[in-house]
């Protein structure tokens, strides 16, 4: 635990200079007071929902808070080689391109419909939506690390470690008493379980714990392709690129990932993911931003599990 409090105060000293955080920060907050402002996710973006031009917009938004990102860390730190290195934009734009068709794609909607003559479409819907980032993240990515990845090594921190481990199960264990007590909140309650009845376990003649640890897989599932591409590809990929430069632009991209969620939980993302960013960079891998973020998720379902608010 201590080499890795370490590896955080050695990228810290490598990468911090006040005029860089500072205009990042300030970036963010414009983004930020855009988001929440105008609505622009929900409002507008969304209201694009199922048509073509939906994912487009989910790339100008993505394209715009990383590229920005990227040139404040390039020009503070002197490196406009970068905007020159064929590596960075083929790289960048594979990311930007299979997030923004995640974040904007619907074909589930239709699958779904088809789906066992659409009779358990809801829970086809869920599971589905949480599954279809085979096609449009791990695929692509697969792809990329056989035929166009001239550094291949693991496939972009999959291969499991146990350095760190011991930190990130003390960060998820500090996580618990919040989990519980906000079980206890309205709020809370009326967003967790995301599991909800939908009569799926009566169509398959099966008990509902059988439908519901079906869909908490699928669940849980979505928050990998998550981590293999803002810590695997973008942190630990991008790393040949840009060194320890690959992590604040990263942190500024996964933050409006979470425009769609609650504030607090927007500006949560950025201390996390720069906390999960650093620790991936300097593990080489991505199993302890899994531990995390699955652990905190399934346990935000159990809870709310636990106050009997599973249908």
């Amino acid at each position: 635990m201590k080499a890795l409090w370490q590896d955080l105060r050695t990228h810290f000293r490598i990468d911090f200079r006040p005029g860089l955080y500072a205009a990042t920060a300030l970036w963010l907050t414009v983004l930020l007071t855009i988001n929440f402002t105008l609505d622009l996710e929900d409002a507008y973006i969304d209201s694009f929902q199922g048509k073509p031009i939906w994912p487009v917009l989910y790339f100008c938004l993505y394209a715009t808070a990383y590229y920005v990102s990227v040139w404040l860390w390039t020009y503070v730190h002197r490196r406009p080689d970068i905007w020159r290195n064929r590596q960075f934009w083929l790289r960048s734009g594979v990311a930007l391109v299979c997030y923004s068709i995640y974040a904007g794609f619907y074909a589930h909607s239709q699958w779904s419909q088809q789906l066992f003559g659409g009779q358990i479409y809801v829970f086809a819907y869920y599971c589905l939506h949480n599954l279809q980032s085979l096609l449009t993240i791990v695929l692509p990515l697969v792809l990329f690390y056989i035929f166009l990845d001239p550094y291949p090594s693991s496939f972009y921190g999959m291969a499991p470690k146990r350095k760190g481990l011991a930190l990130y199960a003390l960060l998820l264990a500090l996580m618990i008493p919040l989990i519980t007590w906000a079980s206890f909140q309205a709020d809370f309650l009326e967003s967790y379980p995301t599991y909800r009845d939908t009569n799926a376990n009566e169509f398959f003649g099966v008990p509902e714990w059988v439908t519901a640890l079906v869909y908490e897989l699928c669940y849980g599932w979505d928050f990998v392709p998550t981590e293999l591409l803002f810590r695997g590809f973008l942190v630990i990929g991008m790393s040949r690129v840009l060194g320890h430069g690959a992590v604040l632009p990263m942190v500024v991209w996964y933050c409006s990932i979470h425009f769609g969620r609650p504030l607090g939980e927007a500006v949560s993302s950025i201390f996390g993911g720069y906390l999960l960013g650093v620790l991936a960079l300097s593990t080489r891998s991505i199993w302890g931003g899994l531990l995390i973020h699955i652990g905190i998720a399934w346990g935000m379902e159990i809870a709310a599990f636990l106050q009997g608010r599973g249908h």
